[in-house]
């Protein structure tokens, strides 16, 4: 089956997975395998977040959220940082048009406030434009470490403790994800990861308790529609339990099904 036809039988689903989520890995090996400097491979990886944007959009998903620098980044040489910095930078402000063209709402997670001013001030510019679209929301995680958002919601919810918002009896898992960085948002569907690494990373280590892993060997430069579209593919043929048994989810899908049926 071609990719195409697995786009138009994706547009026809009505389970598709709501929110994708993306370890884009692999960028500095691809530079490094052609000789090139690292920040060539982050350059062309952009090519690849945009192919993502399109291909989301064609077939329907509502988020999309890219790690594009953790909180183990700042760690890297400077000189790696500043380039990643600028690139950021130079993107936001080059492809704003198209997002707006595209209805794409730009977010961000993480610590903001710990980029240079000039990144900080583009991205607050690229959010501004784009918080009134209504198509696929995109969120770029920026400074971001999941254990440090999940210290972010303890700590928040220590001070409602404090203040007598909230009591200690009151905190179950619903309320602890009104306290992370996505609480407007579904929890994944769907992490990819590329560039051949089976881990987590420090990523959306609760918002992923549930979700389905796809890893790629390709790196991220190399990472376009049709591999993203196998991967979703992928997803798709998988039966998602949620704890239960097999037979549990047919029965809960017929009862689904025929409660629909009933209301026609």
């Amino acid at each position: 089956m071609t990719i195409t036809e697995k786009i138009r039988i994706l547009k026809e689903q009505s389970n598709i997975p709501k929110h994708i989520a993306i370890i884009m890995d692999g960028n500095g090996r691809w530079a490094k395998k052609r000789g090139l400097p690292r920040v060539a491979g982050h350059n062309e990886g952009v090519n690849s977040v945009e192919e993502m944007i399109d291909a989301c959009t064609e077939i329907g998903i509502r988020y999309l959220t890219i790690y594009t620098f953790s909180e183990e980044n700042w760690r890297r040489p400077s000189w790696e940082v500043a380039s990643l910095m600028q690139l950021l930078v130079t993107t936001i402000n080059r492809k704003i048009k198209r997002l707006m063209e595209r209805n794409v709402r730009v977010k961000t997670i993480g610590h903001l406030d710990k980029l240079p001013d000039y990144a900080r001030k583009a991205m607050l510019k690229g959010m501004e434009r784009t918080r009134n679209n209504t198509g696929l929301t995109l969120n770029v995680a920026l400074s971001y470490g999941g254990r440090q958002e999940l210290v972010d919601a303890f700590r928040a919810m220590g001070k409602e403790i404090l203040s007598g918002r909230l009591t200690p009896d009151d905190i179950n898992e619903y309320v602890v994800s009104r306290y992370l960085y996505t609480s407007d948002q579904p929890d994944p569907d769907l992490i990819i990861r590329t560039g051949g690494e089976h881990r987590l990373s420090n990523f959306l280590l609760w918002q992923m308790a549930y979700a389905e892993i796809y890893f790629s060997e390709i790196p991220w430069p190399e990472f376009r529609k049709a591999p993203f579209i196998e991967a979703v593919w992928d997803y798709m043929q998988r039966e998602r339990r949620f704890g239960m048994i097999s037979e549990q989810i047919r029965q809960k899908q017929e009862h689904v099904n025929t409660k629909g049926n009933g209301n026609r």
